[in-house]
């Protein structure tokens, strides 16, 4: 019989950050895991922090260039 893997919606990353720590996952939201990994394990959140701000900064870029020149969508209605 194979091995069975659970789509629960957890991003597998941080199942797999989970499983080397020992950590069970049981009853727990990608939130709630995602926070106790940054207790225990906050060299990893970081790490893995500092791979999506480059895995996306392209993206980001073109974005803050967006509100540069357009401004902040509903910047308008502000009353701060």
């Amino acid at each position: 019989m194979g091995k069975v893997e659970l789509d629960i919606g957890i991003d597998p990353e941080l199942l797999a950050q989970a499983k080397r720590l020992g950590i069970s996952v049981t009853g727990m939201s990608e939130t709630q895991l995602r926070l106790h990994l940054q207790k225990i394990d906050p060299a990893g959140a970081e790490d893995r922090a500092r791979r999506w701000a480059e895995e996306n900064a392209e993206v980001i870029g073109e974005l803050n260039g967006f509100v540069e020149e357009h401004g902040a969508f509903g910047a308008e209605w502000r009353r701060w």
